[in-house]
């Protein structure tokens, strides 16, 4: 009998019909109910009139829960809570920063900082804050419908999403299988504000980390969503005006300025646009590479681009990019270094801090970009970091445990100063 059943299951179609024949018959198991518990993203569907009838609150400083982005003007540091709102810290010290209040924007993701005006995102709309003092801060603007990817054309209404924990009652037949499985998304680092380096139209502006969304330069400001980059003019501070939207295709993720030229990352590329007539952007190259998440910094003859695998990341590479910019018509490929998983980055002088998610913090001295692997500085694997800004007074670190300052004037060596930790840490 053996020898005759062998024939059978070595030819593949009686090998499926005796499978299928196994399942339907009748066997011995036992049904177990069970209760699992998982995390999902769902989605909330709002009336903007009801959001914009609600007052934007002024809260008294609080703790971290979740930050988001972080952005520096002066003497003080701006922490985003996703969704949430704006914290707002006294830097003056940064070996002891003073929690000094929280701006309830519903909605928001971004943020930058125009001569004592704050431009922050509430869903479709573009808010104006007068921030000259504050500890007495003042809505004085409302931008209506620039952000309107936001909308779901279906229902007309704003659609966001919000992390929750579900339950769900499931029976299974013991032995035969295991529950199904689930997604979990990761945190969005796909949204901030970078200022820029240089001024414009005698205003003076703030500065971002490498995840920015936003960005100003020469009296504009600059936003980018997944497809699209908006042009707004704030040479009256505290009166934007949406000019234009400039399709830019699929997958953009962040924005970085430099002198007039504007480094847009994207999941298979970085787009270079000449921002000299900065109402009118204009491309002038895109420089392609695998499908990852891409933020970029750049100096007068690189941009040194990190590309992250991940679920948002098209499961891409891990590696940090160094791309020749001298023809910014032909940008170049001149080396790739593997990385564990890098998220942000920063530039000072020669040296390269990168943000390596839940893997820690390094940073290199990139004068010799062809040797960049020879001349890491430090690794230091307790600081889980998504993203850095390299500040007038301290380098500052952001990353799923809270936000730390270090002084970097000895650039081998950073040197703590402060640790602002999170109510609930999350994972990178």
């Amino acid at each position: 009998m053996k020898k005759n059943l062998l024939p059978l299951f070595s030819r593949p179609l009686n090998l499926v019909l005796a499978l299928m024949l196994f399942l339907v018959l009748p066997s011995c198991h036992d049904d177990v109910k069970s209760t699992y518990m998982y995390k999902a993203t769902i989605p909330v569907f709002l009336e903007m009139s009801d959001v914009r009838a609600a007052d934007i609150i002024i809260e008294p400083g609080k703790e971290l829960e979740n930050p988001g982005k972080i952005y520096i003007y002066g003497d003080f540091l701006f922490i985003n809570e996703p969704k949430k709102g704006i914290h707002i810290l006294d830097n003056t010290n940064p070996s002891a920063p003073v929690n000094i209040n929280f701006i309830n924007i519903p909605g928001n993701v971004d943020l930058a900082v125009n001569s004592d005006i704050l431009y922050a995102d509430n869903y479709v709309d573009l808010l104006a804050f007068d921030i000259t003092n504050p500890r007495d801060i003042k809505k004085v603007n409302r931008v209506e419908d620039v952000f309107m990817h936001m909308y779901s054309h279906a229902t007309g209404k704003i659609i966001t999403y919000k992390d929750t924990v579900l339950t769900q009652d499931s029976e299974i037949m013991w032995g035969w299988g295991r529950p199904g499985g689930f997604w979990m998304l990761e945190s969005s680092s796909d949204a901030s504000f970078s200022g820029n380096r240089g001024g414009g139209q005698s205003q003076s502006y703030g500065q971002g980390g490498s995840m920015a969304r936003f960005t100003l330069m020469s009296g504009h400001l600059y936003a980018v969503d997944e497809y699209s980059l908006r042009v707004f003019d704030v040479l009256k501070e505290d009166e934007p005006k949406h000019l234009k939207n400039i399709d830019l295709g699929w997958g953009i993720e962040t924005i970085f300025p430099f002198k007039d030229k504007l480094f847009i990352g994207s999941n298979t590329g970085m787009h270079i646009y000449d921002a000299s007539t900065p109402a009118d952007p204009k491309v002038m190259s895109v420089y392609q590479h695998i499908t990852a998440c891409d933020p970029v910094v750049v100096n007068d003859e690189h941009a040194f681009v990190t590309l992250r695998s991940g679920m948002f990341c098209r499961m891409g590479v891990d590696e940090l990019q160094i791309v020749d910019i001298t023809n910014l018509y032909e940008p170049k490929l001149v080396k790739a270094y593997p990385m564990l998983n890098p998220h942000g980055l920063a530039l000072s002088g020669d040296y390269l801090y990168v943000a390596e998610g839940e893997h820690g913090l390094k940073s290199f001295n990139v004068a010799d970009v062809l040797n960049i692997d020879k001349n890491q500085l430090e690794f230091l694997k307790s600081m889980k970091s998504v993203d850095i800004i390299p500040g007038p007074k301290s380098l500052i670190v952001i990353g799923p445990d809270g936000v730390c300052q270090f002084d970097y004037s000895t650039p081998s060596v950073l040197k703590p100063l402060s640790c602002i930790q999170v109510k609930n840490p999350v994972v990178v």
